[in-house]
């Protein structure tokens, strides 16, 4: 008995491109090929190693059932129609560093990868995950060349914004539940700022299946839980003491490529260029947003209290101040 194929019919599927194949980046490529989501390219810098990872996830997939491509690669020309590209390229933390130490040499990791990546996909969507996270995501809305105003004298942010929210706000249930002895699924959060020691977790707008935090914690925990969820990643950090976490981050990551794929216009608190929302302008902060097909598709604008908006214009502020640090070191170095 023989079989005789029909000829391949080529389909349009959607591809994403994650750039930086390191303990995030090879994770995430996983995720998304397991959820059967889209095919992957991963890029590096080190020859083999992406090819190899992705040579890995490829004899994987008779296991796990799907048959998704993976590519691993040193070019950018095989990253060509993405419609989703994902950074994650870049020094990750070490015991004792904060997410700002790691400004220098990954503004120059980010910006060059972000002009690469949109050479050969103009119409894709953006994700940016390397640290300092949001400062990054400022850096690569620039470098694609997405912040020129239109003739409006608005610019677009619809196609670029950062992993850090729904990874910051999953940390905080998960804290919430381990407290309570709660399913995590039944518990909901939501964290704004900077994703750094100046985040925002909205305690007000945590709940275990509908009921608020506050009714079924005293006000010193709900306190030690936010104080733990703003040093999440540090603590991981300190642990490890060979790097940082990456199985969180990539089903974080994940959540937002599927939310874009297949346009399920989920609220989630992103990195987002803001213009004038919560009284921010020119400044990349996470707040929640609407994704869908298009990327961001809408900024909610919560009712804060005067604390906590208080609170978001500072750590704004913290984020606007290493941007200019940013602009600085790349200036000295064109």
């Amino acid at each position: 008995m023989s079989f005789s194929p029909n000829s391949p019919i080529l389909c349009n599927l959607p591809r994403v491109t994650i750039v930086g194949a390191g303990r995030v980046g090879s994770a995430l490529a996983q995720r998304i090929a397991e959820k059967n989501l889209a095919d992957v390219v991963l890029l590096d810098i080190i020859a083999g190693m992406p090819q190899g990872l992705a040579l890995d996830l490829m004899e994987a997939r008779g296991i796990e059932i799907h048959n998704r491509q993976i590519i691993g690669t040193n070019d950018y020309a095989d990253t060509s129609g993405s419609q989703i590209v994902v950074i994650t390229a870049g020094l990750p933390r070490k015991p004792g560093m904060s997410r700002d130490d790691l400004l220098k040499t990954n503004a120059k990791i980010v910006v060059e990868a972000a002009k690469n990546a949109i050479a050969h996909s103009p119409n894709a969507i953006f994700i940016v995950v390397t640290n300092p996270l949001d400062v990054m995501t400022y850096l690569a809305w620039q470098a694609t060349g997405l912040a020129r105003v239109d003739p409006k004298g608005l610019v677009a942010r619809h196609r670029i914004m950062g992993m850090a929210g729904v990874l910051d706000s999953a940390r905080f249930e998960t804290f919430i539940a381990l407290e309570l002895g709660v399913l995590p699924a039944d518990v909901k959060a939501m964290v704004l700022g900077s994703h750094g020691d100046l985040m925002v977790p909205l305690s007000r707008y945590a709940t275990v299946n509908g009921i608020p935090i506050t009714e079924l914690l005293d006000a010193a925990t709900i306190e030690r839980l936010v104080e733990r969820t703003r040093n999440g990643g540090a603590e991981i950090v300190e642990l490890m003491q060979t790097g940082g976490a990456f199985f969180a981050p990539a089903s974080a990551t994940s959540v937002m490529v599927e939310s874009i794929l297949l346009n399920q216009s989920r609220l989630l608190p992103v990195a987002a260029y803001l213009q004038g929302e919560y009284g921010l302008e020119d400044v990349v902060i996470g707040v929640p947003c609407r994704l869908g097909c298009g990327g961001i598709e809408s900024v909610l604008e919560l009712t804060l209290t005067d604390e906590e908006t208080e609170a978001l214009h500072t750590s704004a502020q913290s984020v606007r101040q290493n941007i200019e640090r940013s602009q600085e070191i790349l200036g000295n170095n064109k």
